[in-house]
């Protein structure tokens, strides 16, 4: 299947640390990298692990460590077709600390890009696509983004929520499947993943919420909820990008035609394969 994701793409400073530290303490890290990160370029790299065709549609800086993110999606075969490249600005870095005893990541982000804007979404050839996967940043954006793959018809299309946004709630409807956040959920005063999925419209939107370590639940059109348990590896070692990968997780089983229930547990198998190593490679060793 051909995918199309939009959303950033990131350069990531990770520090491996022995345990998180003190406010004001001075530590030594054990390791670091500068790696490519950002939502929905991950979602894209575990796709095409998975089999599938992917482009991705974002917003690079013309300076040096754009290259870094070309390559990378390079390695894994993501056309950069319909990005756009601007003058001027620096590439969305993440600082991120990496905890060895727990496998927990902190991260500070810095971001001087404008979002991929909807003039140029419009120009992409839908037909060129099975599915689109947005992440939920620019709200009026997005809005007009999702209208145009609904009123197309084919390609489907998703919608990552991780974050509050003002107004993200107004694009509930248009997506084939919603993919919430932890952070989402709690921003919004639940505390459970089931919460927040019985809080939604009814609809023909299969709708997941990960929730770390207890798992993901999911709903789907006629409101039956579903959950899936988390599948954490013997040694847990590295849990960033683990939401882009259930994502894609869920994406792919979708895709594939499986039955809502077991798309939310395979999301949650492919997360739990992700924590086991360093990075995005080897998803299916």
């Amino acid at each position: 299947m051909r995918v199309l994701g939009v959303g950033i793409a990131t350069l990531d400073v990770v520090n491996t640390v022995a345990a998180y530290p003190a406010e004001d303490a001075e530590v030594r890290a054990r390791a670091q990298r500068r790696s490519r990160g950002g939502n929905a370029t991950n979602t894209l790299v575990a796709l095409a692990q998975l089999g599938h065709v992917c482009d991705w549609a974002g917003v690079l800086a013309d300076e040096p460590d754009a290259e870094l993110v070309l390559a990378d999606l390079g390695r894994y075969g993501v056309g950069v077709a319909h990005c756009q490249r601007q003058r001027g600005g620096k590439l969305p870095t993440s600082y991120i600390t990496l905890s060895e005893s727990t496998g927990s990541r902190t991260i500070v982000h810095y971001r001087d890009l404008p979002e991929y804007p909807a003039a140029a979404f419009a120009a992409i050839p839908l037909d060129d696509y099975d599915w689109v996967h947005f992440e939920g940043r620019a709200v009026p954006q997005l809005a007009d983004m999702l209208r145009r793959v609904r009123h197309h018809g084919p390609p489907r299309c998703s919608l990552e929520v991780e974050k509050p946004r003002p107004g993200i709630e107004q694009l509930f409807g248009l997506p084939h499947v919603l993919l919430f956040g932890r952070h989402y959920a709690r921003s919004r005063g639940y505390a459970h993943a089931a919460d927040l999925l019985r809080a939604l419209p009814r609809g023909g939107a299969l709708s997941c919420c990960a929730w770390g370590e207890a798992g993901a639940w999911a709903r789907n059109g006629a409101g039956l909820i579903s959950h899936s348990p988390a599948y954490p590896p013997p040694q847990l070692v590295d849990t960033l990008g683990a939401g882009d990968v259930f994502n894609a997780g869920v994406i792919d089983a979708v895709l594939r035609g499986l039955p809502w229930a077991a798309c939310v547990d395979a999301g949650c198998r492919l997360a739990g394969r992700k924590c086991g190593r360093v990075g995005m490679d080897g998803l299916l060793a």
